[in-house]
């Protein structure tokens, strides 16, 4: 519906579509700007009070032969405020008053005045909890848009750096901010990347990020390995914007998404870069190292367990102290669940609660459970040595997808011994060369087409470029 003249048909029009008789947070202030009615729409709890007094305050003081001809010229003359707008239907209207703009009808002009006065509840820029870093900056993304485009701001001060703004979701309206510096972006994903997000269909992003993710990319959903790195660090994101990649913002959501990525790119960390190269290297290798025997730790140890013949003599300790009472691929996978109750169990522990959680889970389902002969003491060393691995990269999904692929390769090894380690190693090596980033790339480039020189880059953290002047 377009705007009247007549504010009261607009009045009554709007009481009726945001149903303000009910919904105790739409607040309407009728209020006399120059001799004539008016009336101000804004959510309860979205707008700086302050702001909205001062700007009150003002339109108090119009006499109504300084009233201008329409609403273009009242919103420059007497609005003092930086950001407004004129809006000529309901349907934009609603979206941004229910985003928290504040909305002025006066009677006589056909447009409504919009004054971004709104403020957001939030918590403190801190460090991630997930993201952390021994050496660096300690602020992080929070759920408010602005604030997490301010911070990229801060850190890349060039006219380049493009932030655009698009919306998604028939009924949330979910902001989407889309970053990259655009001489450096690749042009054909970033066209791409927009073209998806306009032609979503879907009702509302209630995941925030990951529902912007399946719809981004809907295509081998079966393959566990990320096609996305997320991260809550804002140096993270304005490092990766100025490598050329794209930075998705979803309001509500404390992290950003960056794209394209590859396994290798969700495997790096800020801390690679927040020491001297050597130091930096060594971590990377590191991860890198662990990560791996995080996947082939378990399976092999069965697979000598199953074939104790091919245990070299200066592996010989290796071997099972005590006897066995339940087979060790069940040990295994229990323990493979097990580990999972108890990282849910933490995420849902109150805090006063987490000492005794962690008494239970080291004592009884640690020592207790090996002296009831349910585990071995070689099961519960190595499973604790994976669960800890899982946590040497930031990457939650990348961890789980090492450890389905970790369980892949424990029951083919149960069932098949020797051939059905080859096959695990085999499917999880396709898993992760034939799975591609959002660009449709390859997934462990520059191994896949090689590269040596970006090959070094990915593996060794050398000195960052600089030039003098």
């Amino acid at each position: 519906m377009e705007f009247s003249q007549n504010l009261k048909d607009n009045i009554t029009y709007l009481h009726k579509k945001l149903n303000v008789e009910t919904n105790f947070d739409v607040v309407y202030r009728v209020v006399h700007i120059g001799g004539r009615e008016a009336c101000l729409y804004f959510i309860d709890g979205f707008t700086k009070d302050e702001s909205l007094l001062k700007i009150l305050q003002v339109f108090s003081t119009i006499k109504p032969e300084d009233m201008p001809k329409d609403a273009h010229g009242f919103s420059k003359q007497y609005v003092p405020y930086g950001e407004i707008g004129l809006l000529s239907n309901d349907q934009d209207m609603t979206v941004q008053l229910l985003s928290g703009v504040s909305c002025l009808f006066i009677d006589g002009y056909d447009k409504c005045i919009t004054i971004d006065c709104r403020t957001y509840p939030s918590r403190g820029v801190s460090e991630p909890e997930k993201d952390k870093v021994m050496r660096g900056s300690r602020d992080g993304f929070v759920e408010t848009l602005i604030f997490n485009t301010a911070l990229i701001r801060r850190r890349i001060r060039d006219p380049r750096l493009t932030v655009e703004i698009t919306s998604a979701g028939e009924s949330s309206h979910t902001d989407i901010a889309i970053c990259y510096m655009e001489n450096r972006v690749d042009k054909q994903l970033l066209d791409k990347i927009k073209k998806r997000i306009q032609n979503l269909k879907v009702d509302a992003l209630t995941m925030n990020q990951e529902s912007l993710a399946e719809c981004l990319f809907p295509y081998k959903w079966f393959n566990p390995f990320p096609k996305f790195k997320f991260s809550e660090r804002p140096d993270t994101a304005a490092a990766s914007i100025l490598e050329g990649n794209i930075i998705i913002l979803v309001d509500n959501s404390p992290s950003a998404m960056i794209l394209p990525s590859s396994v290798f790119d969700i495997i790096e960390e800020a801390d690679d870069y927040y020491f001297p190269p050597i130091t930096g290297t060594y971590l990377r290798l590191s991860r890198m190292t662990i990560s791996l025997l995080s996947l082939l730790l378990t399976p092999t140890w069965l697979l000598f367990m199953q074939n104790t013949e091919l245990i070299p003599d200066w592996l010989a300790f290796i071997r099972l102290s005590d006897p066995l009472n339940v087979p060790l691929i069940w040990q295994l996978l229990i323990l493979e669940f097990a580990i999972d109750g108890l990282r849910l169990a933490a995420v849902n522990t109150p805090t006063m609660l987490t000492t005794p959680l962690s008494v239970i889970a080291g004592i009884v389902l640690g020592e207790y459970a090996v002296k009831s002969g349910w585990f071995n003491s070689e099961t519960m060393l190595y499973m604790a040595f994976v669960t800890i691995a899982n946590y040497s990269q930031a990457s939650f999904e990348l961890g789980y997808a090492m450890k389905f692929m970790r369980i892949i390769i424990l029951i083919l090894t149960s069932i098949l011994n020797i051939w059905g380690f080859v096959i695990g190693i085999i499917l999880s090596a396709c898993a992760i060369i034939f799975n591609r980033t959002i660009a449709g790339k390859s997934y462990i480039y520059p191994l896949i087409p090689f590269s040596l020189s970006e090959l070094k880059k990915r593996f060794l953290r050398g000195r960052l470029p600089h030039t003098e002047k």
